[in-house]
């Protein structure tokens, strides 16, 4: 199996993983009676940390989508990944990186305030609030186990996406592209007058 074929699968995973906490916690509620006709309804909107969540794995799950489209028109074109630009490459990782990172923080700020709806604060008379919304409680704690799976599997990609950058580069001269995976005619062209410039 090729890289390109590992990126993809995982790629998809994260999605489905990202779409799956997003929406599990997107369309998570519940109502209870607290005062004989006061209805009280628990949803995401009420914790900032969690709206950010659903935002945060959306907008990854729709990165993804896009890197899905590269990685399938790589397979289906017979390309092989070295025809893409290094620049190209840079920004696939940077954006990888980036993605990694936003959803850990998302991930560890909406379980930071899942914490406190748990447990409360008794010195900010903050009350707990799953003991009496336990099924909300329970599905959000779900969504966010499936978040952190869906990290360690960006993380994956983000190593991927790390490995497909600096193998073009050489293993002897620090940022040195290899010759023979050049296809950029600048850089061609820039190696040609520092080679004359050596050989001068």
């Amino acid at each position: 199996m090729d890289i390109v074929r590992i990126e993809f699968l995982s790629r998809l995973f994260a999605t489905l993983l990202l779409v799956l906490t997003a929406c599990l916690v997107g369309f998570d509620s519940q109502t209870k009676v607290v005062f004989l006709t006061v209805h009280i309804k628990a949803n995401y909107k009420y914790l900032d940390a969690l709206s950010v969540l659903v935002w945060i794995d959306a907008a990854a799950a729709s990165y993804n989508v896009l890197q899905l489209l590269r990685c399938l028109f790589i397979t289906t074109s017979k390309g092989d990944i070295k025809q893409f630009s290094h620049k190209n490459y840079w920004f696939f990782f940077l954006l990888d990186q980036a993605v990694v990172y936003i959803v850990f923080a998302a991930n560890s700020a909406a379980i930071e305030a899942s914490v406190i709806a748990l447990i409360g604060i008794k010195s900010l008379q903050w009350m707990k609030i799953c003991n009496r919304f336990t099924r909300f409680c329970i599905q959000v704690g779900a969504a966010l186990i499936l978040g952190y799976l869906a990290v360690v599997i960006l993380f994956l990609i983000s190593s991927i996406s790390a490995f497909q950058l600096f193998r073009l580069y050489s293993p002897k001269h620090f940022l040195k592209l290899k010759t023979k995976l050049i296809d950029d005619p600048y850089i061609v062209h820039q190696n040609v007058l520092q080679n004359d410039l050596q050989n001068n």
